[in-house]
């Protein structure tokens, strides 16, 4: 799991295995479930709760002083939920094994489009290159290194690749990338440059003219 904070630590990861599903629990109880002290699920809640993942609400006691239970945070239960490799390799395959290029072509391009779905509220900017900027800060945020240059036509530079594995397995993941970009920018879209043939990034050119009515399987 990682920590915005830089904190997160193994040991938080069963506090929040613990609070999943929406439960709510007091530091006794966390202590008790855990096998450690009180001091010891303090110590890994105020971690938590610094990153954001952990949210503190006050209960209400007849007697005595009132407690504090915890529970997590909607950013806390999206925490590990993300983790869909194995399935997505998976179904890719199955897209890969689909003999009709008709069908496949046609379920590539419904893919694209909704990739760049996910992505389209967040668009700013008019021209081709300044769409490329604001995609690139947006796959920053998901920790994929790129960069936009400014020469005869924008080009995104990708210096990671989101899909590490599916690309290894089979380049027409590149083409789904490619046709997303395409999506968001509204005008062609090419892969001039390609890790996969040996180039040390891979680099999306954004053209002049509207997307072409071309083969979607091309990279």
């Amino acid at each position: 799991m990682s920590d915005p904070s830089g904190e997160f630590r193994d040991s938080d990861a069963a506090v929040v295995e613990l609070l999943r599903g929406d439960t709510a629990l007091e530091i006794s109880q966390l202590a008790e479930r855990l096998g450690v002290t009180a001091t010891a699920v303090r110590q890994r809640l105020e971690r938590l709760m610094r990153a954001g993942l952990v949210e503190r609400a006050a209960v209400s006691r007849p007697r005595g002083r009132p407690a504090h239970a915890y529970s997590l945070s909607p950013a806390g239960r999206r925490l590990g939920g993300n983790n869909f490799r194995d399935l997505a390799i998976v179904l890719w395959r199955e897209i890969r094994g689909i003999r009709e290029p008709t069908i496949r072509q046609g379920l590539l391009s419904r893919i694209a489009a909704a990739l760049a779905d996910v992505y389209r509220d967040r668009m700013v900017g008019n021209t081709p290159g300044e769409r490329l900027a604001s995609i690139a800060e947006i796959l920053g945020e998901r920790e994929i290194a790129c960069a936009v240059g400014a020469g005869a036509l924008p080009v995104l530079t990708a210096y990671s690749c989101p899909y590490p594995e599916l690309a290894e397995e089979d380049r027409t993941i590149c083409a789904a990338e490619r046709l997303m970009l395409q999506e968001l920018v509204g005008t062609a879209v090419q892969l001039s440059e390609c890790r996969l043939d040996g180039a040390s990034c891979c680099r999306f050119t954004a053209e002049a003219g509207p997307p072409a009515a071309a083969d979607a399987m091309r990279a």
